[in-house]
């Protein structure tokens, strides 16, 4: 089994700010994939052009956002409007780069109601639409309430259930293990069961966010492990925060025995 791996370029290579330039840090480090939460900051033909330059593939990107404070508006019922746009926007950088998966954030809801939960069913419905038309596979992830207080989908459960409602091939999980260890724990039983839903998976370690090698809560090790046992072929995304220089710290993934791509 062939494990994928891709840098995530909104957390990786903090040794320059500009997102353009961690296109071409990445490559250096030997990653033909990379992922990246909002590339919006630069034109799309800048962002295609850094892409094109450093010779890789992008694998992910996220739906925007909307202001600082938001992240994203699916379960917002007052910005339909805003959530169509910002797919369409998203669909847009996704086909030019190449890009055929999209990661769709609920929003922050403090105290969600039934209006929410319609909402994001109906939104996410729009979505997949329009992900069929595009071959593009949408993401939805759950996100633990310590790093985003107040997300709007912040259980498996409520994902689970509303991938079930829409029940369309272009909707799927993005499984972050980073969440997943802190919503819920119990990893081996989690991850088996989830991962017929899954699309995507992201790591890091456990509390402090760093490289899956540093000390915490997760042996990744194992983890690598089970998902080979399991057959996961879809790509892992290393969405952590090094904990010094970003390229010293992929010692643990060229230390990896088995065959990997990255």
């Amino acid at each position: 089994m062939n494990l994928k791996f891709c840098a995530n370029l909104s957390f990786m290579y903090q040794e320059t700010n500009c997102l353009l330039e961690r296109y071409s840090l990445a490559a250096k480090s030997g990653f033909t994939s990379v992922e990246c939460a909002f590339p919006y900051s630069d034109t799309l033909e800048k962002v295609v052009q850094a892409k094109t330059n450093a010779n890789v593939q992008q694998i992910l990107i996220n739906a925007p956002r909307g202001e600082a404070h938001e992240l994203g508006f699916a379960a917002i019922p007052s910005m339909e409007d805003s959530f169509r746009s910002s797919i369409d926007l998203a669909v847009s950088y996704a086909n030019a780069l190449n890009c055929s998966k999209i990661h769709v954030m609920a929003g922050i809801v403090v105290q969600p109601t039934k209006v929410n939960h319609e909402a994001y069913e109906k939104n996410l419905t729009y979505a997949a639409q329009i992900f069929e038309t595009k071959g593009i596979m949408g993401l939805i992830e759950p996100i633990n309430k310590y790093s985003a207080p107040g997300y709007y989908l912040n259980t498996y459960e409520r994902a689970i259930d509303v991938l079930n409602k829409i029940n369309s091939p272009n909707l799927k999980l993005q499984l972050d293990i980073f969440h997943l260890q802190q919503i819920k724990g119990d990893l081996t039983k989690n991850i088996k069961s989830l991962l017929p839903h899954v699309g995507h998976i992201q790591l890091a370690q456990v509390p402090a966010r760093n490289e899956p090698n540093t000390s915490g809560e997760i042996d990744y090790n194992y983890i690598f492990q089970l998902l080979e046992e399991l057959d996961y072929c879809e790509w892992i995304g290393l969405e952590y925060n090094p904990k010094g220089d970003t390229d010293k710290g992929l010692s643990w993934l060229r230390d990896i025995k088995r065959t990997v791509t990255f």
